[in-house]
């Protein structure tokens, strides 16, 4: 009888490529190749990849190189965004058998056991301009919280960004569709689930739905106690959804809000859709409906354009807002975007003295928000400890709350009353 064929994956980047992993993982275990485990030698091995940045480019390249290295008999598969938009790159790399476009990805049985049969290396990526297919992925990153993908694509082309490059156009799943991944995650005994996408607020392009009502019909499934939406454009987060957000059964008061830069003219610079008065009327609106509501925001530093009285501008503004978590990342240049046409360039030491100083602003910001709630008591959804270890969770206000082993606890709500800040922004909590 020959022996189980077994795979072992990676995976670079976003939330949304970890789901898509997840959904290659399900699509070859069907077809007989199962995830290798730990020690196992795997028959294949595939690297999903990133593309946002130059360094997430060249962290694919390294990590290729070391799976050619480590398992020098496996078949390896390349897939994800540096895939779609460097592809004979990747080919030309000794050791790589087959790369796949972001549209192929759902396809990766058929090539696998292709090459299985023949052993001939394949680069199948179809041009971003006609990538149209959605593809439907799902992950559990434990017994607790999925990321199900509803939309895919992106319409925006702001001056810095590849990813409309790498993924294609704006796509979604149906309601219809989307709501049946979420009853069956509901059914699996799941309780939270992140919506992820690339630009999700643009829901239902290709469709003709719209994201306000994908959320109603998500907050009706029974047995999903909580929902997150994982990062929305502050032009596409409408006062309906926020309104809705407010008074809804499950969805958390915790937004994340790409803001990349607090000044105007950056702003303009980037082809953003919005100005920094839209910003903070959306802002303001989430925090009078939900005061204790959590926000994050997505802030570049040193882009091209960006001179020192425009950061100093940005640091204020966003100094200013009532934030809680800046996801602060330094500008890469990127081939092909139109930002490489602004002249005025930031060097890579400011850009790091940039970076620094947003980082010890969300510190802060983080700290005061969590002091707010010390006394406090507040739902948190546990996960499962690690050995026996404390029982982590989050709140509904994003606030991660430690209490002592307990494995009872494990994906329950449970009150829990916050007692003392650690200086890794955890809460040593008590239940009540």
């Amino acid at each position: 009888m020959e022996r189980q064929k077994t795979v072992y994956f990676e995976t670079l980047g976003c939330k949304l490529n970890f789901s898509e992993t997840a959904t290659l993982q399900q699509l070859l275990a069907q077809a007989g190749i199962v995830t290798a485990s730990q020690g196992q030698t795997p028959d294949v091995c595939v690297l999903n990849t990133c593309s946002v940045t130059e360094l997430a480019d060249k962290k694919g390249r390294q990590r290729i190189r070391s799976l050619v290295k480590r398992y020098p008999h496996a078949l390896v598969v390349v897939t994800g965004c540096y895939a779609q938009l460097k592809s004979s790159e990747i080919a030309a790399i000794p050791g790589v058998h087959i790369v796949l476009g972001n549209e192929q990805k759902a396809d990766i049985v058929k090539y696998v056991t292709q090459w299985l049969g023949d052993h001939q290396s394949v680069e199948a990526v179809t041009p971003t301009r006609d990538i149209r297919r959605f593809n439907p992925s799902c992950e559990c990153g434990d017994r607790t919280r999925y990321w199900l993908k509803v939309q895919d694509g992106c319409d925006y082309y702001c001056s810095y960004c590849t990813i409309p490059m790498a993924r294609g156009r704006s796509r979604s799943g149906t309601i219809e569709s989307l709501v049946a991944q979420a009853q069956e995650v509901a059914s699996r005994g799941g309780k939270e689930i992140v919506i992820t996408g690339v630009n999700i607020g643009d829901f239902g392009k290709n469709t003709g739905e719209r994201f306000i009502d994908l959320i109603k019909a998500f907050d009706a499934i029974e047995g999903i106690e909580r929902y997150r939406i994982s990062s929305i454009e502050p032009d596409l987060l409408t006062d309906e959804v926020i309104e809705f957000c407010a008074q809804s059964r499950a969805f958390m008061p915790h937004f994340h809000i790409p803001l990349q830069c607090g000044n105007d003219e950056v702003l303009h610079l980037m082809r953003r859709h919005y100005d920094r008065a839209l910003f903070e009327q959306k802002v303001r609106r989430c925090k009078e409906l939900m005061p204790h509501c959590f926000i994050g925001v997505d802030v570049m530093v040193g882009s091209r354009g960006e001179t020192p009285e425009c950061f100093d501008d940005s640091y204020n503004f966003i100094a200013s807002l009532d934030l809680q978590h800046l996801h602060v990342f330094p500008y890469s240049e990127r081939p092909g975007t139109m930002a490489l046409r602004i002249p005025y360039v930031v060097s890579q030491a400011e850009k790091q003295a940039r970076t620094q100083r947003m980082i010890e602003l969300s510190d802060r910001k983080q700290r005061e928000f969590i002091k707010r709630y010390l006394g406090a008591v507040r739902p948190v959804l546990f996960e499962a400890p690690h050995g026996d270890g404390p029982m982590l969770g989050f709140t509904d206000n994003y606030i991660r709350v430690a209490v002592p082993h307990e494995p009872l606890l494990v994906n329950t709500v449970a009150m829990a009353r916050l007692d003392t800040l650690n200086s890794d922004l955890t809460v040593n909590g008590s239940l009540v």
